[in-house]
């Protein structure tokens, strides 16, 4: 039985199970698109705030939910997803950093049990991308894990001259779509890719 259900976000239903994410050329301005190739969430990291904040909106620019930073220039901290028709937290996306491991967890934001884990693959790759000179060239891959530490999906970074990633999910039965597409948002634009 899915328990994704209570992480439904009012206004957006993400039904796929592939959908690529891509950054603009200029900023931190991100879109979704499903399988077909059609828009279905757009969002953007506002500029020149204490506390990072990202508005997120559906094709019909509708206000659908935000992450919001927990502190002030948060690198590795919390971000709180938060509904925008109903201003109830979602999730927690928490941010490990480590030189080595990106990790993000995804949290239920009152209870704060874990739902997902989204991990950079590979240490030598990770450390390549924050040491190196022209590092952030190199693509972001990463592997999303239910609770239990299981398999249910990859984000793959595309070699190209604005950020792209291609999210698929192989099993939503226990980790929450929308969360999932703003967190590799979010991981880009937080991590200075």
């Amino acid at each position: 039985m899915s328990t994704t259900g209570k992480y439904d976000i009012q206004g957006i239903a993400l039904t796929d199970d592939t959908y690529t994410v891509e950054q603009s050329l200029v900023r931190n301005k991100y879109k979704a698109m499903d399988a077909a190739g059609n828009v279905v969430l757009r969002g953007k990291q506002q500029m020149f705030k204490l506390k990072e904040k990202f508005p997120f909106v559906d094709a019909d620019d509708n206000e659908v939910f935000e992450v919001n930073a927990g502190g002030i220039i948060d690198v590795a901290g919390n971000y709180v997803l938060t509904d925008s028709q109903t201003g109830e937290d979602v999730v927690v996306l928490d941010n490990d950093y480590s030189i080595l491991q990106d990790t993000w967890k995804v949290r239920d934001a009152q209870t704060e049990e874990k739902l997902a884990e989204i991990n950079s693959r590979g240490a030598m790759v990770t450390l390549a991308r924050n040491v190196l000179p022209f590092g952030h060239w190199i693509p972001h891959k990463y592997e999303i894990t239910d609770q239990n530490g299981d398999h249910v999906g990859n984000i793959d970074g595309q070699f190209s001259l604005k950020d792209r990633y291609e999210i698929t999910i192989d099993d939503a039965s226990s980790v929450p779509k929308e969360p999932i597409i703003a967190a590799a948002m979010v991981i880009d634009a937080i991590q200075g890719n």
